[in-house]
C-alpha cells in the first residue's frame, strides 16, 4: 500500500489533504493551549478561594479554629491549595511536553511538505516540457511527411507531361528527393524523441512520483503518529496528578473523620463558663406583714466586719454621683479593669492565666536578653580590641530592670489568679489600694490598665487624657444636674447572688446573700444601681443579684 502506486495521479489531491493534517495538528494545539489555560485560571480561582477563608491574624476569626470542626475547615483549605498547585503542574507539563513540542514540530513539517511537493513540481514540470518537445517533433515530422507527398505528386505530374522541358522534370525530381530525405530526418528524430519521452515518463511514473509521493505519505504518518503521542501525553499529565489529588482528597477525609463533637462542646464550655453557681430557691416575702429587710450572717454586718467600709473620701453624696455616672459610662466605652474583675470568675481566671503567661514570655525573651548582652560584655572583657564593655552597662542595666518590672507585675497578676482560683484570702481594700500605689510606680510603660488612671485632688479618679476629653462635657452635665439632687427612692430590694468587689469607680462591693435596696433598674447596659444603708451607693452587674420590685412599680422582675 503505497501512495506512489495507489494515488500516482492524485498530486492535488494529495497537497489539499496534506495541508489539512498540519491545519488540524494546529488546531490540536491550539487546544491544548486554551486547556492550559483553563488549568492556570481554575488554579487561581481555587487559590482565591482558599485565601478568602483563611482566617485573618489576631481577629475573632482565628479563636474560632480551636474548635474541630474549624480545623478541619482550615485543613480543607489548605488542602485545596494544593489541589490547586497540582492543576498548575498540569499546565506546565502540556505547556512543555505538548504546545512547545508541536509548535516546533509543525515548522519542521511545513518545511518538509514545502520541499517534498516542490520536487513533484519540478518532476512534472519536466515531463511537461519532454512531452512538449515529443509533440513538436511529430509535428514537424507529420509536416515533412505531407511536404514529401506533395512533391513527389508534382514530380510525378511534371515527369508525364510532354510539355514540360527535361530542365523542369529534373528540377522537379530533385525536389521531390529533397523532401523525401527532409521526412527521414524528422521521422529519425520523432522516434528518438519518442523513445527518450517515453523512458522519461516510465522514470516519472515509476521512479519520481513513487519516491516523492512515498516521503510524502511517511511525512503525513510522522504527523499521525505524532498527534496520538501527544494525546497520550495529555492523558499522562492529568495521570500523574491523580496520585497527589488523591493524597489532598484523603487529606480532606483525614481531617473531617478528625472532628470531635465532644471535644468541640468540652471548648464552649471553657469558653463560656462563669463559674457560678446555679442560684438557689427564691424565698417568699410576706407582704401581708410590714416589711422586715433581714440580712443574713455574712450580709451587711459581716461585710462591714470583714473589710472597710467603700466610701469615695472626701465626697458628699451629692457630687458622689456625677463620677457615678461618669465611670458607668467609661464601662460602656470599654474600659476594662485590669485584674479584670468585670468577668465571671471562670472567665477572669482564663483571663489572668493568659496574662500571666504572655508576661512568663516576655520574662524569658528579656532573660535570653540579658544572657546575650552578659555573654557580649564577657568577650570584650576578653577581648577589648572587640568592644568597650562599659558600653553595654546601660543596655543591660535597662534589661535587668524591664526583667523586673515584669516580674513583679507577674506576681500582680499571679496573686490575683490565686485569689479567684481560692489559694489566698481574699484582700482588704487597703491591701488593694497600696498594690494600685505600687503598680503605678512601678508599671508606667504599661497601657490599657488601672494604673494609666491618676488620683484627683477629690479624692476620685478620672481616667487619662483621651478619656477625659472624651467625657468632659458628659462629666460636666451630669455634675449640674446631681449637685443638690436629694437621695434617690427606693424601688424595691435585691440579693446578692454571688460576692463582687467593686473596684472600678462608681461600683459597690457586695457580698453573696446580702440584701440592699434598688435605686435604679437596669437600662439595658447590665448594671443596677442599688444602696446599702443610706450613705453607700453604687453600681453592680445585674447577673450578681436577684431583684426584687416593689409592688407600685411595674411588676416584679428578677434578673439572674
Amino acid at each position: 500500500m503505497s501512495w506512489g502506486t495507489e494515488l500516482w495521479d492524485q498530486f492535488d489531491n494529495l497537497e489539499k489533504h496534506t495541508q489539512w493534517g498540519i491545519d488540524m495538528l494546529e488546531k490540536y494545539i491550539k487546544f491544548v493551549k486554551e486547556r492550559t489555560e483553563i488549568e492556570l485560571s481554575y488554579a487561581k480561582q481555587l487559590r482565591n478561594l482558599s485565601k478568602k477563608y483563611q482566617p485573618r491574624k489576631n481577629s475573632k476569626e482565628e479563636e474560632e479554629y480551636r474548635y474541630t470542626a474549624c480545623k478541619a475547615f482550615l485543613s480543607t483549605l489548605n488542602e485545596m491549595n494544593d489541589y490547586a498547585g497540582q492543576h498548575e503542574v498540569i499546565s506546565e507539563n502540556m505547556t512543555s511536553q505538548i504546545t512547545v513540542d508541536l509548535m516546533r514540530y509543525v515548522q519542521e513539517l511545513k518545511q518538509e511538505r514545502k520541499s517534498n511537493f516542490h520536487d513533484g513540481r519540478k518532476a512534472q514540470q519536466h515531463i511537461e516540457t519532454c512531452w512538449k518537445q515529443l509533440e513538436s517533433s511529430k509535428r514537424r515530422f507529420e509536416r515533412d511527411c505531407k511536404e514529401a507527398d506533395r512533391a513527389q505528386q508534382y514530380f510525378e505530374k511534371m515527369d508525364a507531361d510532354i510539355n514540360v522541358t527535361k530542365a523542369d522534370v529534373e528540377k522537379a525530381r530533385q525536389q521531390a528527393q529533397l523532401r523525401h530525405q527532409m521526412a527521414e530526418d524528422s521521422k529519425a528524430e520523432y522516434s528518438s524523441t519518442l523513445q527518450r519521452f517515453n523512458q522519461e515518463q516510465w522514470e516519472y511514473y515509476h521512479t519520481h512520483v513513487p519516491n516523492i509521493f512515498q516521503k510524502i505519505q511517511e511525512m503525513e504518518e510522522r504527523r499521525i503518529v505524532r498527534i496520538g503521542e501527544s494525546m497520550k501525553t495529555y492523558a499522562e499529565a492529568d495521570r500523574q496528578v491523580i496520585p497527589i489529588i488523591g493524597k489532598c482528597l484523603d487529606g480532606i477525609v483525614k481531617a473531617a473523620e478528625s472532628i470531635d463533637q465532644k471535644n468541640d462542646s468540652q471548648l464552649v464550655i471553657e469558653a463560656y463558663k462563669s463559674g457560678f453557681e446555679p442560684p438557689g430557691d427564691i424565698e417568699f416575702e410576706d407582704y401581708t406583714q410590714p416589711m422586715k429587710r433581714t440580712v443574713s450572717d455574712n450580709s451587711l454586718s459581716s461585710a462591714k466586719e470583714g473589710k472597710p467600709e467603700l466610701k469615695f473620701g472626701g465626697k458628699s453624696r451629692g457630687k458622689l454621683w456625677p463620677f457615678i455616672k461618669k465611670n458607668k459610662l467609661s464601662l460602656k466605652l470599654g474600659a476594662t479593669p485590669e485584674d479584670f474583675s468585670n468577668l465571671p470568675p471562670e472567665q477572669r481566671r482564663k483571663k489572668l492565666q493568659q496574662k500571666v503567661d504572655d508576661l512568663n514570655k516576655e520574662i524569658q525573651k528579656e532573660t535570653d536578653q540579658r544572657d546575650a548582652i552578659t555573654k557580649m560584655k564577657d568577650v570584650y572583657l576578653k577581648n577589648p580590641q572587640m568592644g568597650d564593655p562599659a558600653s553595654l552597662d546601660h543596655k543591660l542595666a535597662e534589661v535587668t530592670q524591664n526583667i523586673e518590672k515584669l516580674r513583679l507585675e507577674t506576681q500582680k497578676f499571679e496573686a490575683w489568679l490565686a485569689e479567684v482560683e481560692g489559694r489566698l484570702p481574699a484582700r482588704s481594700e487597703q491591701s488593694r489600694r497600696q498594690s494600685g500605689m505600687y503598680d503605678g510606680q512601678t508599671q508606667q510603660p504599661v497601657t490599657n490598665c488601672a494604673q494609666d488612671r491618676e488620683s484627683s485632688p477629690d479624692g476620685s479618679y478620672t481616667e487619662e487624657q483621651s478619656q477625659e476629653s472624651e467625657l468632659k462635657v458628659l462629666a460636666t452635665d451630669f455634675d449640674d444636674e446631681f449637685d443638690d439632687e436629694e437621695p434617690l427612692p427606693a424601688i424595691g430590694t435585691c440579693k446578692a447572688l454571688y460576692t463582687f468587689e467593686g473596684q472600678n469607680e462608681g461600683t459597690i462591693s457586695v457580698v453573696e446573700g446580702e440584701m440592699l435596696s434598688v435605686i435604679e433598674e437596669d437600662k439595658g447596659d447590665g448594671w443596677t444601681r442599688i444602696r446599702r444603708n443610706e450613705d453607700e451607693e453604687g453600681y453592680v452587674p445585674t447577673s450578681y443579684v436577684e431583684v426584687y420590685l416593689d409592688k407600685n412599680a411595674k411588676g416584679a422582675k428578677t434578673y439572674i
